[in-house]
């Protein structure tokens, strides 16, 4: 290649890389060089570091505890259930949309590679509650099947794939303003609202079982399904915010009391899905104190969008952050090492 076309194909190729765009970009391979997008790279970087395998995670105190007719009450047993038949359809249905929605109409190849990450994550969770619930010895179609039961599960999960048929339409492209802002909004309703709202009623009460030390090997697992979670949550309100900067237009006042009267109605089907989960209160917690809990997160996503918050509520579990925290030589029972930070440092949003 002569120098005159070699300046041309590196002022082409600038061109291009400046026409990155989360959306409606330069469709073509992944080609990572230079990063564009920083913030997709880094969370993909920081998954890396953060790898786990439920198999790894001992589950002997659990089945002794599970068996013993005196270590768990009945109430606690139905938290435990309940927690397992929401999860086991919520994650499959978080890994559909990313699959099947998602990353065919995301251009950014720094986005993509995290989002290839993410799945593999997804598969690891519904890896973690398969191992739990063998483990235990539950009834894997009662537990597989409690979406079709309970109501407040199948309203949560209904609630969030309202858009997914529209995207799922094979003749369905973004590109114009009205599908552009109906994929936002589908980003919205998995990141912000399915791993940002609903998922953390269940994860505050599977982890209050590792303050009395029942269940380790299932509260760790939680632990960690958590932490990827909150992860995948942070990244998609990155992804969001990028694509509000990219087409500001789409982020119309319309649009924004849309989205905030929506993650209200989260919140309410999150506290009516609490009460189902704890109808008589379990380790001192009880429904009625996640109202507060439900209506703080639910503030905290709004934030993280750069909306005003809704509720104005405190957060009754402090206790939540450090659960987040994963750097410790040893895990809370001293039963293995879990420390899989291989290089790097994580950043939490701690308010849980």
């Amino acid at each position: 290649m002569n120098a005159n076309a070699n300046a041309n194909f590196n002022t082409l190729y600038a061109q291009q890389v400046n026409e990155r765009r989360v959306i409606n970009g330069q469709d073509d391979v992944v080609q990572l060089y230079p990063i564009v997008h920083q913030f997709a790279w880094d969370a993909y970087m920081a998954g890396n570091a953060n790898h786990w395998l439920p198999n790894e995670i001992s589950m002997q105190k659990d089945i002794e505890q599970w068996r013993s007719s005196t270590a768990l009450t009945d109430d606690e047993r139905h938290v435990v259930k309940l927690a397992l038949g929401f999860f086991t359809t919520a994650d499959s249905i978080v890994a559909n949309n990313l699959v099947l929605c998602c990353y065919k109409h995301v251009t950014s190849p720094e986005c993509r590679l995290y989002l290839l990450r993410q799945a593999y994550e997804e598969a690891i969770h519904t890896h973690a509650y398969q191992y739990i619930v063998e483990s235990l010895g539950l009834n894997e179609a009662e537990i597989f099947s409690m979406y079709k039961r309970i109501d407040a599960i199948y309203d949560k999960d209904n609630f969030v794939t309202e858009l997914v048929q529209q995207i799922l339409d094979p003749d369905f492209k973004t590109g114009t303003f009205e599908n552009d802002q109906l994929f936002l909004e589908n980003l919205i309703d998995f990141y912000v609202i399915m791993e940002g709202v609903f998922f953390y009623a269940s994860f505050a009460a599977m982890l209050s079982f590792r303050r009395r030390n029942l269940l380790p090997g299932t509260a760790e697992q939680f632990q960690y399904i958590m932490r990827d979670e909150s992860m995948h949550m942070n990244f998609g309100i990155d992804m969001i915010n990028q694509i509000k900067r990219e087409q500001p237009e789409l982020w119309t006042d319309i649009f924004q009391k849309r989205i905030t009267n929506k993650i209200a109605r989260a919140a309410a089907l999150e506290e009516a899905y609490a009460h189902e989960l704890m109808p008589r209160g379990i380790l001192g917690l009880n429904a009625d104190s996640f109202k507060d809990y439900t209506q703080y997160v639910a503030d905290r996503r709004l934030v993280g969008l750069g909306l005003p918050v809704k509720f104005g509520s405190q957060n009754p579990f402090p206790w939540m952050s450090e659960m987040i925290d994963l750097t410790k030589s040893k895990n809370f029972f001293e039963t293995r090492v879990t420390e899989y930070q291989t290089g790097g440092a994580l950043e939490w949003d701690e308010d849980f």
